[in-house]
């Protein structure tokens, strides 16, 4: 879907996000842009917490929770800098994922077969925050205390137990060991609860990356480490149910919310947390295209398929499976789609050497004859160079891109880009064929860039062939708001291709040969 076909607020969204991605590339580079990698980030974050949660554990003691916790905190060799990562991870936890899902929303991966990831994720999130909230009522300190009572205020609201658990703050009798036992308990149970919900999270991606790349990782780690030396832990003082300090600290990412919460009933406040959860949860199909908006799943033209295997390969999203054929077929296998799992990036498309497989009006064929109609069109120019590159920068800075004397032809995502419509476009006069596509760990349909690659330079699958000047073909990056570094491509690509000559034309060979191509049984 095109960026002017998107609703309003995902629009204003992406834009946003663009230039946050545009920053972060020229301050690290695509390849170390912390935006592009917050899902994976989160993981290396929870890998910290929980290094760093059973180093603690082993000092921690149910008996004498605040003392035991301020030994840890009082060891300035290990003890103190080890909580202030687990504490300082916790938080950045929080900050990625909610940096990951407006990145999904923003780009409008949150509906259809990618709402249970979407789903999933809210889940995940709401077991982050309660298993912070538990670490630190385990603290109890003033703040564990807070977020201890207004738990229980919330949870008097429920009818569900014959005594107010709130009655257990107020100094009657001294706190039951067992309060503190269930909170370990549930501080260590939540993470496991954490694993089931990532499991699933993932579960409708092929090869999906779980960590970021090492640099990046170690970097994450290492800026951990160095806050949590430069910014030494401190104890609160010890929660009492006699003494109400005038004002208590709080984590802004745990404890955001109790300004708002102290204002409401315990029920209210309840009830507004179920209904941020429930909102949250909601926007698949808040966010759900319909009708023509929702660009249908893939489908197989099954007298052309040669059961060759590669579109299921290079699916992100294992929503192509291979079946037996019915005897008499032209091969052993048959490609089948999952429409409850293909998201229609196309892929597949780019994939498919004989064209047999890729959303209705997006296929190879289809792209083979859209190329015909503009190499064609009367504006083109003989010797010109040409553009192809994802609409939704292209959308954004087309019109810098034509304002060099290029011509531009969008496309979907770089990786539906089938190859021969880059043979085509050199075949047939054009003085070079820039691709700009997103930067690859940035594309809204996760592997475009890399397949593109592959097919391009080195041979995979329904490739560039041989016979094409690789000179005369090269990709680039750029983003939506990355105008200024296409239209510097471009000109990079042009000075290049310029001492190459002009491209004698053959369309009427490059014809002919598609035609055995569409036709022809594949070896």
């Amino acid at each position: 879907m095109s960026a002017t076909t998107r609703p309003p607020t995902e629009r204003v969204a992406f834009r946003a996000l663009a230039r946050a991605d545009a920053l972060a590339n020229r301050l690290y580079g695509w390849r170390a842009n912390p935006l592009y990698q917050s899902g994976t980030i989160v993981i290396a974050l929870l890998l910290v917490i929980l290094v760093t949660g059973l180093w603690l554990i082993l000092f921690y003691r149910v008996g004498a929770p605040w003392a035991s916790v301020e030994r840890i905190t009082a060891d300035r060799w290990v003890g103190n800098w080890m909580r202030g990562m687990h504490r300082y991870a916790s938080d950045a936890a929080v900050l990625a994922t909610i940096v990951h899902a407006f990145r999904m929303y923003a780009q409008g991966r949150s509906w259809g077969p990618r709402a249970l990831a979407w789903v999933t994720g809210v889940g995940l999130l709401v077991l982050l925050m309660l298993c912070g909230w538990t670490g630190y009522v385990m603290v109890w300190d003033t703040f564990g205390q807070t977020l201890a009572r207004e738990g229980a205020r919330m949870l008097d609201a429920l009818p569900v137990l014959s005594e107010p658990t709130s009655r257990a703050f107020t100094g009657e009798r001294p706190l039951p060991p067992a309060f503190f036992f269930l909170n370990l308990f549930a501080h260590i149970g939540i993470p496991l609860a954490l694993g089931i919900g990532l499991w699933l999270h993932i579960s409708r991606v092929a090869r999906p990356a779980l960590l970021p790349p090492k640099p990046l990782g170690y970097g994450v780690v290492g800026a951990l480490l160095a806050i949590s030396l430069a910014i030494p832990i401190t104890m609160l003082p010890e929660a009492s149910p006699f003494t109400i300090p005038a004002t208590v600290p709080v984590d802004l990412f745990f404890g955001f919310w109790i300004p708002f919460a102290r204002r409401m009933s315990g029920g209210g406040a309840l009830l507004a947390a179920a209904g941020a959860v429930a909102l949250l949860a909601a926007v698949p199909l808040l966010t759900r295209r319909r009708g023509d908006r929702a660009a249908p799943p893939s489908t197989v033209d099954e007298e052309i398929c040669v059961g060759c295997e590669q579109c299921a390969a290079d699916c992100p999203y294992d929503a192509i499976a291979m079946i037996t054929r019915a005897p008499g077929g032209r091969s052993e296998l048959v490609a089948r789609v999952d429409p409850a799992r293909c998201v229609s990036c196309g892929i597949c498309a780019g994939s498919c050497a004989p064209m047999g497989v890729g959303p209705p009006g997006r296929t190879g064929r289809d792209q083979l004859a859209e190329v015909r109609a503009f190499i064609e069109s009367p504006e083109r120019r003989a010797g010109e160079h040409v553009v192809v590159a994802c609409d939704r920068g292209a959308s954004r800075w087309g019109d810098a891109i034509r304002g060099e004397g290029a011509a531009l032809l969008p496309v979907d995502c770089a990786g539906n880009l089938h190859t021969s419509v880059v043979e085509l476009l050199v075949r047939n006069g054009s003085a070079g064929v820039l691709v700009v596509a997103c930067p690859p760990r940035d594309c809204w349909n996760r592997e475009g860039p890399r397949w593109l690659l592959e097919r391009m330079y080195h041979d995979r699958e329904a490739e560039l062939q041989a016979r094409v000047d690789r000179s005369r073909v090269r990709v680039a990056y750029a983003n939506a708001a990355e105008g200024a570094d296409a239209v510097a491509a471009l000109r990079d690509f042009v000075a290049d291709t310029r001492p190459l000559g002009a491209v004698a034309a053959d369309p009427g060979e490059v014809g002919a040969e598609c035609d055995v191509e569409l036709t022809g049984p594949r070896e």
